[in-house]
């Protein structure tokens, strides 16, 4: 009788050897990025612009310092669109994030040496902000080279990981460094981010023997800049019934061309998340400010304890671990079941209301502390509240809407571009700032809280615009009805 073959069993996916070092490089450099945020607002306005706490200097001290953070920020989201192009032509990611790195522990050493100094302090924020943008768009996409065909599956997990870094080191660091800031001062609450910042840095290194490095491909003319360039300087020979981006098709790929156009479609939804971003980074600066001058004691039934101004931020991520699986398990199915179907557009149109709703609330609370009262840091907490809900219908929404409307070429370009929305969001914010830090009537009519007044305003006019606009946009899901690319598509920022 024939002997059967041996059945072999199909070997257990493992995790590459990298991922450990690239976890944990992700959980220190984001407790240095967002530990020093927590601090920064408060330390520029008590150190440099109203040390002896002038009520006079008040709104222009807090405008000075509102517009050096959001320009910060506005510079580290900026650089992620150029951080990936350099690595994608001519670095590849390893050599980026590894030199920029070096980079980002040197502006934490500024900010830590220049604490009393206002000029090196902020030169110190320019090298960060440098650091942590050209980074930023090579992180995530480093982890996801590090898989090959035989462990796919287990790609969902790292990045869950991955994200759970991120949010640690944020959350470790946003309780901690406000506590260093308070009984060490600024040296060494600027000097903490740094060492880990450094660590981050070695952690990165010491896995260099151990990491998947995909070599850079060169300049790729079929991309976003060079095919709009294209069209732009070639109007006169558009047909009747083309498009404006019709004319690059033969100079360049015809299906690239197509999915530039439709980078474009999603930046027509993108322009209406510019009104969040221009708000949501003030709960980490003109929000500490406030939470500055709350009542700040918590009480429990078994103990009570002071939370620091920068601290209030925590329960940011306390709301989004607690809100995104409450919105994708109960709330989302329970809308789609009654039939109100919450499509990318309605998720997007309400988040924008319940932003404007978060500054309402600070609004009113700004107002009782100009009136001389010490409001419960619970209404900040409110309002942290109805923000995180936003932050879920807003920024995981359009990331969703992002990957799902756009063509395989064009996925990492709409991760950068989103970064970008970011970046201008808080160049918006720091313009009005800058407004008010200058005088006049910007000065004038902004006091209080009429600068809250102001934004709800602001978000207003986008949602009106976004209602008008929104059933006019041209939807087409990638995911649903998809259409054939027969390249293989690195996934890197396609420039």
């Amino acid at each position: 009788m024939q002997e059967s073959p041996a059945i072999t069993a199909p070997s257990k996916s493992r995790f590459p050897r990298s991922v450990p070092f690239i976890i944990g490089n992700e959980a220190a450099e984001r407790f240095s990025f967002y530990g020093m945020r927590s601090i920064l607002t408060l330390f520029l306005v008590n150190q440099f612009f109203n040390p002896k706490g002038n009520a006079a200097l008040t709104d222009q001290a807090n405008a000075h310092a509102n517009k050096i953070h959001h320009l910060f920020v506005m510079v580290a989201y900026a650089l992620p669109f150029v951080g990936g192009m350099i690595a994608d032509w001519f670095t590849g990611k390893y050599k980026l994030i590894l030199y920029v790195s070096m980079i980002y522990c040197l502006g934490h050493f500024l900010l830590a040496m220049f604490d009393g100094g206002l000029n090196g302090f902020e030169l110190g924020l320019l090298v960060v902000a440098i650091g942590a943008g050209g980074i930023k768009s090579c992180v995530s996409a480093n982890v996801g080279d590090q898989f090959d065909a035989t462990n796919q599956d287990l790609l969902s997990k790292v990045y869950g990981w991955f994200y759970f870094s991120i949010n640690a080191g944020s959350m470790i660091s946003t309780v901690a460094i406000p506590e260093v800031y308070k009984y060490f001062g600024p040296k060494w609450a600027f000097g903490v981010p740094g060492f880990l910042m450094a660590l981050a840095t070695i952690i990165f290194f010491s896995g260099r023997k151990r990491y998947v490095k995909v070599p850079p491909q060169g300049v790729n003319r079929n991309n976003l800049v060079f095919i709009t360039w294209y069209a732009l300087t070639h109007l006169s020979q558009k047909k009747p019934g083309q498009s404006l981006l019709d004319v690059a098709k033969g100079p360049y790929d015809p299906e690239r061309v197509e999915g530039v156009k439709a980078v474009y479609r999603v930046m027509a939804v993108f322009f209406f998340a510019l009104a969040f971003w221009a708000v949501w980074d003030q709960c980490l600066s003109e929000w500490t400010l406030y939470a500055d001058k709350m009542d700040r004691v918590i009480n429990l039934s078994f103990t009570s304890f002071t939370v620091e101004p920068g601290q209030l931020s925590t329960v940011n991520t306390v709301f989004l671990l607690l809100f995104i699986p409450l919105f994708n398990y109960v709330i989302y199915p329970w809308f789609d079941k009654i039939g109100l179907k919450t499509t990318p557009l309605r998720r997007l149109g309400t988040g924008l209301i319940l932003t404007a709703l978060s500054f309402v609330v600070i609004g009113i609370t700004h107002n009782n502390i100009v009136n001389g009262g010490t409001p419960s840091i619970w209404w900040q907490v409110f309002a942290f509240m109805i923000l995180s809900a936003a932050e879920v219908l807003v920024s995981i929404t359009g990331l969703e809407y992002a990957y799902t409307h756009s063509p395989k070429s064009m996925k990492s370009t709409m991760t950068g571009i989103w970064f970008l929305v970011v970046s201008f969001g808080n160049l918006i914010t720091a313009l009005v700032n800058n407004f008010i830090e200058q005088g006049g009537w910007w000065a004038r009519n902004l006091k209080g809280a009429n600068y809250e007044w102001f934004f709800v305003a602001f978000i207003c006019v986008f949602i009106i615009a976004f209602l008008i606009v929104s059933p006019h946009l041209k939807e087409r899901n990638y995911i649903t009805d998809p259409y054939i690319d027969n390249q293989v598509i690195s996934d890197t920022i396609n420039l």
